[in-house]
């Protein structure tokens, strides 16, 4: 199941479980994972990109290792909400990603990587060190942004 529309997602996982958050670049993958109680959102690793089929691999063993029972990934809308050219490799990365019997929910990243950048900016992060984060912060911040919208109201 893949979709945009949270309460459809979360009516896919009636009873939590851990969530993997995905910002999908393209020579990197971010990842971050929830606890199973959706609180709180941590940044896990950064996966390097590679040939799809490897990719898909090592995902899948990640998110078994770590109870992983559904996948939120980062949707890079414009700032007027519109899609960006890169919405569509983020919805074929989830579309082959599907099958691997988890839902997938599309969740609006606009300003994750800006934030996260601002933040080890301010952190006095050199550019090797935000270079080496911000993919898995992305993710994280991605994550908690889709988390705290799923539990709210409920």
């Amino acid at each position: 199941m893949l979709t945009t529309d949270r309460a459809v997602f979360r009516e896919a996982l009636p009873q939590g479980g851990r969530l993997i958050g995905m910002d999908v670049g393209t020579k990197t993958i971010g990842l971050a994972l929830c606890d199973a109680g959706w609180s709180i959102a941590s940044p896990a690793h950064t996966v390097s990109r590679g040939k799809f089929s490897k990719d898909k691999i090592a995902l899948a063993a990640f998110m078994d290792q770590q109870q992983v029972k559904g996948v939120v990934i980062g949707l890079p809308l414009n700032l007027d909400g519109s899609e960006s050219p890169r919405c569509q490799a983020s919805r074929a990365f989830a579309r082959n990603i599907a099958d691997l019997g988890r839902p997938i929910l599309l969740w609006d990243e606009r300003w994750s990587t800006q934030a996260v950048t601002r933040t080890l900016l301010e952190a006095d992060a050199s550019r090797a060190r935000r270079d080496e984060l911000v993919d898995k912060l992305a993710a994280s911040y991605i994550l908690q942004g889709a988390i705290d919208g799923l539990m709210a109201g409920f």
